[in-house]
């Protein structure tokens, strides 16, 4: 029995579009493909998180969902096939379907998956990126029919174009009647009887091939794009499969993302905190012009409310952006020398606190006087 959507997430059936979100990053981390190399249960667990956040954060198939279960999603599992070899995905085993008890016609062909790797600003704004990927495309040759040129497919004679064939058998119930795909055409309704010489029959040639993925601004590591008909094309003109576009963002030598916030550090010294100054921070909407107070503390947050990451939405759609925050950090000289040390000693007496009055070099010293 396939597992709750609500519990893979574990997230309650009323939970909030955020709720939902938080949870799907935390364990899309968690399990990544990247932090557990050859573990195939965090893999497929993986895979099983994205369905259920792909499905949950669209309000109108968390609605389906919540109604039918995933029966009534009109899909099923998106991962068909994995990362296995894509030459025996397309050509070793048929259709990851199965039979079927619709009408005749080419079967679909296979969702494929691929790894994007995105640096950290284009992830905060979006883009366009390439990828490549070893896929199923049409025979150009035949234009995907399969057939020979200046031939075409014809009806198969067993099953009179319908890929299906009923048998009728007695039983004690009275007649009983079955219907399977047909054995001579594997289920098409047509024989082909000039294949193409270029694609074996097939109506497709496996190639690399290169797409352009448009990567939403707010997106993070761990989110899945799923790309309709992106992916291998059907046998004899079936229809195309999906392509699932896993994103791992680089990290910034600067910037941090917490949520929808960017989180920098702002340096300072012992004397500009005390005594205030005035910088300029690089963000990556441009340059901001702080003023620090006398007197700041250590760890103290400059909030720029809307100029952090886009939030995205289901649909691809960006709601708002959360904050920038730049923290102040007071770094606190290591090496001093004498002027400056006698500086801070009276400093220090100035406010009446105790320090150490000889440095190590002092100690050293009078030790051997």
């Amino acid at each position: 029995m396939a597992q709750d959507f609500y519990e893979l997430l574990g997230v309650a059936r009323d939970a909030s579009a955020d709720d939902i979100k938080r949870a799907y990053r935390r364990l899309a981390r968690e399990l990544h493909p990247d932090k557990n190399p050859g573990n195939n249960e965090a893999e497929e667990r993986f895979k099983q998180v994205s369905r259920a956040y792909e499905v949950l954060s669209d309000d109108e198939k968390r609605a389906q969902y919540d109604r039918f279960g995933e029966a009534g999603m009109g899909g099923g599992d998106p991962f068909v096939g994995g990362f296995g070899d894509i030459i025996d995905a397309f050509f070793g085993g048929g259709s990851p379907f199965g039979g079927r008890s619709g009408p005749a016609g080419p079967p679909r062909g296979q969702d494929l998956e691929v790894v994007l790797d995105v640096s950290f600003v284009d992830a905060v704004f979006g883009s366009q990126q390439e990828v490549r990927v070893r896929s199923a495309v049409m025979c150009e040759d035949c234009g995907g029919s399969g057939a020979a040129r200046g031939t075409s497919p014809t009806a198969c004679p067993d099953c009179r174009g319908t890929g299906q064939v009923r048998r009728v058998r007695q039983s004690v119930l009275g007649q009983m009647v079955t219907t399977n795909a047909c054995a001579r055409c594997g289920g098409t309704g047509e024989i082909i009887a000039a294949p193409c010489a270029s694609c074996r029959g097939e109506g497709r040639k496996v190639r690399e091939v290169t797409l352009t993925v448009e990567v939403p601004a707010g997106i993070d590591t761990g989110q899945t794009l799923r790309l309709t008909g992106r992916g291998a094309v059907g046998p004899r003109g079936g229809g195309a499969g999906d392509l699932y576009v896993h994103l791992r963002v680089a990290a910034h030598e600067r910037w941090r993302r917490e949520e929808d916030d960017l989180v920098t550090e702002v340096p300072v010294s012992v004397a500009q905190a005390a005594l205030g100054t005035e910088m300029d921070l690089d963000t990556l909407d441009g340059v901001e012009h702080l003023v620090i107070p006398a007197g700041i503390q250590h760890g103290h947050e400059f909030v720029l409310r809307g100029r952090g990451v886009p939030r995205l939405a289901s649909g691809g759609r960006s709601r708002g952006r959360g904050n920038l925050r730049a923290r102040v950090i007071v770094e606190v000289p290591t090496r001093l020398t004498g002027e400056e040390r006698e500086l801070l000693r009276r400093f220090a007496a100035l406010r009446g606190e105790t320090v150490n009055e000889e440095g190590l070099v002092d100690k050293i010293k009078s030790a051997f006087s």
